[in-house]
């Protein structure tokens, strides 16, 4: 893998580390620290008194990621690097990566249930592991650590629990900054969002986008459209059609690169690529056009952009997970932890952008004003559209501020 780089998140300039977008092709995905050791026919009573021994000598953390494993350059990596920097300051604890192979989520709540015994806190990665409520609240002296879902029970409702911190983020809040830098950049004045499905997270990133060239264009005068294409629409999960360019998967590389290649010839010129490694297909496609450029989407993929001589890569815009996942491993250590369901912004310098000089290609021009607008987005003052907060990309809080 490529190594890591600081980067800076909006005006806050707090530093993190990244890469890539992905799954790259020929990496062994394949449990890097070794795999979980599974004890069959151990009793709840015994587990959770091996569980508690356990949290006195270190904390035995597993993290069960989808199929593209924690050394994807993107998101279950980001994840596991919140894990790694924790065991840097805690060196008696450990970690054992388990991939998911299928992405199913009844195999994900079996991956978590064939391991809880195992282990002291583990570290769920995406929507697919929303329904391990009930398995918490079966395994009560077991920590969970949910990133990108909130937990339900058996019928899907949700629920929270004292062993259970969920975090969902603001990618709208993201997404705008995406739109914004768009925007500003653009020499063709069009410019486009591709998705992977148009799961809640997803579709905040498109309404958030559209809700910042939106705001670029009243602001600034930018004069910018965003194109859709409408064979690609997507279809949320209340079936809904919400427009945008959805690959209709996150691993699907070939129609990430038919859905750029069709945005280019429509004349896109800047791409925000929120799909996962369907984006891999996209940065193909652009590498192999002119004078386009994409924005990368949950971490820094500056490297990823890498083009011979020249980079595609505009900006990125993050959702800190590593810093949020090495608190509440902290939390879980200092014996202060505790349950919640928590949706994290600005306010809390987990959503943002890469302003870091060698890792981004925005005019200073343009970064004052992403600087001013990320002020405006942490106090609340601008409110981007979401998939379900119930405002819209053309008429959302601070559209005019």
């Amino acid at each position: 893998m490529r190594k890591l780089a600081a980067v800076v998140l909006g005006v806050a300039m707090l530093a993190t580390v990244f890469t890539g977008c992905g799954k790259k092709e020929g990496q062994d995905n394949s449990n890097p620290q070794g795999g979980a050791t599974v004890t069959e026919g151990a009793s709840s009573e015994d587990a959770n008194k091996g569980n508690e021994e356990a949290k006195k000598e270190g904390l035995k953390i597993a993290i069960v990621s989808s199929p593209s494993g924690v050394d994807d350059g993107n998101f279950n990596q980001d994840n596991y690097n919140g894990i790694l920097s924790f065991i840097k300051n805690h060196p008696d604890a450990t970690v054992t990566p388990v991939k998911e192979p299928t992405g199913d989520t009844t195999a994900a709540i079996q991956a978590v249930a064939d391991i809880v015994a195992d282990y002291d806190v583990i570290v769920c990665c995406g929507f697919q592991f929303a329904g391990i409520g009930t398995l918490a609240q079966d395994n009560p002296n077991v920590d969970f650590i949910l990133v990108d879902a909130y937990p339900t029970d058996a019928e899907g409702n949700e629920v929270s629990a004292d062993n259970i911190y969920a975090m969902q983020f603001a990618e709208q809040e993201s997404g705008f900054f995406a739109g914004m830098a768009a925007a500003l950049e653009s020499k063709t004045k069009k410019v486009a969002v591709v998705n992977g499905v148009a799961y809640p997270s997803n579709v905040n990133y498109q309404y958030g986008f559209e809700s910042g060239v939106n705001y670029a264009n009243k602001k600034y005068n930018a004069g910018v459209t965003v194109v859709e294409l409408p064979s690609y629409a997507g279809t949320d999960v209340t079936n809904a059609n919400v427009g945008g360019n959805y690959v209709g998967g996150f691993s699907d590389e070939a129609t990430g690169k038919v859905v750029a290649n069709a945005l280019i010839n429509e004349g896109v010129d800047v791409i925000f690529v929120a799909a996962g490694g369907s984006g891999n297909g996209v940065f193909t496609a652009i590498k192999e056009a002119s004078d386009v450029k994409a924005i990368g989407c949950d971490v820094d993929q500056y490297d990823d952009g890498a083009n011979g001589s020249n980079n595609i890569i505009l900006t990125s815009v993050l959702k800190v997970m590593h810093m949020n996942v090495e608190k509440q491993l902290n939390a879980v250590a200092d014996e202060t932890f505790t349950g919640q369901n928590a949706l994290l912004k600005a306010d809390t310098d987990s959503t943002g952008f890469v302003v870091t000089e060698g890792r981004h290609q925005m005019s200073a021009e343009t970064i004052e004003k992403l600087q001013a607008a990320y002020e405006l987005v942490k106090d609340g003052t601008i409110v981007p559209a979401a998939n379900f907060n119930g405002v819209q990309p053309d008429s959302f809080p601070g559209i005019d501020k």
